[in-house]
């Protein structure tokens, strides 16, 4: 029987709530039908994956916890993601991944750390409100690769995430059809083991899918189709009143999952685009750092405290004398970056640094900021103090020597303490054997 059509056990605190969630999920949905356990999509969402897995029960962590919690830990005030759940999803099946602070996929070549990477950040993409389409530009290559098509050709991934938050774990689960056509075919919201959004695509002829959500009270359940191409999680505050307690639940839920998700910042600082100087903008750093010489013309205006511990990591991780960062910025000319080399000495540029240099100091630069300075979206559900910044970079140690790589971790043990930033980073084998001797790294090895 297909996950999403086998509804979890519910709280017993709304069973008429949970008996309309249960019939929205019930086995005559089209969902169900016609995929046998031959079929792709039946083997990727089967019963014992992670989507049923995900559904038990957790402990939930109130914002102000009464008796009955206060033992559970301290709340979490800025909303972040703390597993990733990879049920099917290109090379991974039946995969989870907790996340930490500062946290560095290790493992060979071929082991997959880009593809979780990547599909936290299609999370992310969702979740501010993206489109199938665009998050997904090659969904077939994202199909496990031995999974066949059923007999209506069908084939399909599954992923999911936690986000623990004020309002305790919230698990989010999302199937999506690849094949013959990108859709999803079924969603699912939950806390403690209580499934407060569910999706299912009923019929494969409307491109929308039948969703239900907690309402309490005497209605119990509201239900209406969603868009088929889209995350139902990030519509919720759009199409949800919150005039009661079931409702005012899922908004909570939804929301912590959505701030979550759009506090992402994927960086992969590209030296070769980082070398020529830049037109003046508006000082945002972008996902390849090309603008970097712009955004260190704003911090060093804006922002002295950051632009100061800045070029103080500028001279660990660049060779020679640095005395500080300064930049060149003519009248309605391009703005160069250099290295002050100190009195009696000619600047350098920046474009005259070798590309371990160029992402050390990227790098560092994404630690030190915020949204502010990056070019991402954050939710404004909440004030930016109850948010944690998370960045995903792929090859962090990428031409990084030993020491470039120490100090970077090391700024980014202090950057992610204070909890408004988190860095997910997939790293080299040299770099991973160093971290697992620095606490407070976690180190997943994703080697079979």
């Amino acid at each position: 029987m297909d996950a999403l059509a086998a509804p979890a056990p519910t709280a017993p605190t709304a069973p008429t709530a949970s008996a309309g969630l249960a019939d929205a999920l019930d086995a005559s949905a089209a969902l169900a039908d016609g995929l046998d356990a031959s079929g792709a999509l039946a083997d990727a969402f089967d019963a014992s994956g992670a989507l049923v897995d995900a559904l038990d029960a957790s402990v939930v962590l109130n914002d102000e916890p009464d008796a009955s919690t206060a033992t559970a830990g301290p709340a979490l005030l800025r909303p972040v993601l703390t597993e990733l759940r990879l049920s099917a999803f290109a090379s991974h099946r039946r995969a989870a991944f907790s996340f930490g602070p500062v946290t560095l996929l290790a493992g060979a070549s071929g082991s997959g750390k880009s593809q979780v990477l990547g599909a936290y950040e299609a999370l992310a993409a969702l979740g501010s409100g993206a489109t199938l389409e665009e998050v997904f530009p090659d969904p077939s290559a994202l199909v496990p690769e031995r999974a066949v098509p059923d007999a209506d050709r069908r084939r399909g991934f599954r992923i999911g995430c936690t986000v623990d938050g004020p309002v305790g774990p919230v698990r989010l689960d999302l199937a999506v059809q690849a094949e013959p056509e990108l859709r999803v075919v079924g969603e699912r919201l939950s806390v403690g083991g209580e499934v407060l959004l569910s999706t299912a695509l009923r019929d494969p002829g409307r491109r929308s899918v039948q969703a239900a959500w907690l309402t309490g009270g005497a209605v119990g359940v509201t239900r209406a189709p969603l868009p088929d191409d889209r995350l139902g999680t990030a519509l919720l505050p759009l199409r949800v009143a919150g005039a009661t307690a079931g409702q005012r639940r899922v908004l909570a839920a939804a929301e912590q999952a959505v701030v979550a998700l759009r506090s992402v910042f994927a960086c992969d600082p590209r030296p070769d685009r980082m070398r020529a100087p830049v037109p003046p903008g508006e000082g945002r750093l972008l996902g390849d750092c090309a603008n970097l010489a712009d955004v260190l013309r704003r911090t060093r205006h804006e922002c002295g405290t950051r632009h100061a511990l800045l070029a103080r990591a500028a001279r660990t991780g660049c060779a020679g004398e640095v005395a500080g960062l300064d930049v060149r910025a003519p009248a309605d000319g391009p703005v160069t970056a250099l290295l002050d080399r100190g009195p009696g000495l000619p600047a350098t540029e920046l474009g005259r640094l070798g590309a371990g240099e160029l992402r050390f100091l990227a790098l560092v630069l994404v630690l030190l900021t915020g949204p502010g300075v990056l070019a991402v979206e954050p939710a404004t559900e909440l004030p930016s103090a109850r948010q944690a910044l998370t960045v995903l970079a792929d090859g962090l140690d990428r031409d990084l020597d030993r020491r470039q790589a120490e100090e970077l971790l090391r700024l980014a043990l202090m950057a992610c303490g204070r909890g408004h930033v988190r860095l997910v980073a997939a790293v080299g084998e040299e770099c991973a054997g160093a971290a697992r001797r620095i606490p407070g790294v976690s180190v997943v090895d994703l080697t079979p």
